[in-house]
């Protein structure tokens, strides 16, 4: 891999490499002809040497040229590289053919149009060689531009997926202090103290994980623990969670906070309007090579799973959640909305089981729950 990074790693390398080896097949056609021609090796191999260096002159001073026009259009550089691989053809023969005698004994001195006599098969090498030239840089143009392509569409989609998750932060932000500023008036020191502690041992988490980054269930759930704490304070005994995880999906990777969105929403429109409060249930489990994910509360559930978003603005986590695994997933994922009996809604995702090691930081989920 190494020889071929130096070879080829650069457009100067790779140049190069292309002169080394053209060349190389040119003087090896040259030495099959006089071979072919019964001709003294020894003195013809002279003077195809010296054609490999004419050779290479040239080309060098047609990349300088075609530097020049390469960017051009084509009804431009067609004509310029016909015109000089012509040129140079001749200037190559007559060159060749001028300093034959002084490396092959008895080489019959050319004279005016005879200079010539080898025009039409150089004409042709600079020909092969201006096309190869062009090809690549076309080649490498497209694969740079491709390149920035991708890069533009990965910086698009990672701002998106940043804007998707963060979407409902200050809602949350809002929420959260607007209950620390409560329990301070009400002198309840210690309860805002455990929510501020919560706060922000959750806000570090989410700009420690990228949205575009997966982590095991395991640490999602973690971080569940931290908000759920968070908002356990605020509803007190009318919140209840419930877990039901599947040892085998603890390991399985899932994108960072892609559940937390679901329970906001859960817990600002089926837990808080509730007297009572309610329950969520968080499940997951592994099928086959899939892991399946659900969320349930014991809401009121909803009149139109197709148009929750426009029915009561309450679908601004869910769409951001389903945003968020298309962008990541694409067509590889399910994301299943569904009203349950006797009420409340369910929320099932699957997505590909991708495995990854245990975390040590697994422990928070029996501290949640309650």
């Amino acid at each position: 891999m190494s020889v071929m990074n130096r070879l080829f790693g650069t457009k100067e390398a790779t140049f190069w490499s292309f002169q080394l080896f053209g060349w190389m097949g040119y003087f090896l056609v040259r030495t099959f002809q006089a071979i072919t021609f019964e001709l003294e090796l020894r003195f013809a191999s002279l003077q195809y040497l010296v054609a490999v260096v004419i050779g290479v002159s040239m080309t060098i001073v047609m990349r300088h040229v075609y530097r020049i026009i390469r960017d051009k259009p084509l009804p431009l550089v067609l004509p310029v590289v016909v015109i000089l691989c012509a040129a140079f053809g001749l200037l190559f023969s007559s060159l060749e053919l001028a300093l034959a005698p002084v490396f092959v004994p008895g080489f019959q001195r050319a004279v005016g149009i005879e200079l010539f006599g080898n025009a039409m098969f150089e004409a042709t090498v600079l020909f092969a060689w201006s096309a190869i030239y062009f090809g690549y840089h076309y080649y490498a143009g497209l694969q740079e531009q491709k390149a920035q392509v991708l890069k533009a569409t990965a910086m698009a989609h990672q701002a998106q997926l940043k804007m998707l998750r963060y979407q409902l932060n200050p809602h949350f932000l809002f929420n959260t202090l607007n209950a620390i500023s409560t329990l301070v008036l009400d002198k309840a020191e210690q309860d805002a103290n455990k929510m501020l502690t919560k706060l922000s041992s959750f806000l570090r988490y989410t700009l420690v994980n990228q949205p575009t980054q997966r982590i095991s269930l395991d640490q999602e759930l973690y971080a569940l623990g931290l908000y759920l704490d968070i908002e356990k304070v605020r509803f007190q005994d009318r919140l209840t969670i419930e877990f039901d995880i599947d040892e085998k999906a603890k390991s399985a990777l899932v994108p960072s906070l892609i559940l937390q969105p679901l329970i906001e929403n859960a817990i600002k429109y089926a837990i808080a309007p509730s007297i009572d409060g309610g329950t969520i249930t968080i499940c997951a489990k592994v099928v086959g090579e899939r892991l399946v994910l659900a969320l349930k509360d014991s809401g009121p559930g909803v009149d139109d799973i197709n148009h929750i978003v426009s029915q009561s603005g309450s679908g601004v986590g869910i769409a951001n959640t389903k945003e968020r695994l298309l962008q990541i997933y694409g067509a590889d994922h399910e994301f299943r909305l569904e009203n349950l009996e006797p009420t409340g809604l369910g929320i099932y995702i699957q997505v590909p089981k991708e495995k990854n090691d245990p975390p040590k930081n697994g422990s928070s989920l029996q501290k949640s729950d309650g």
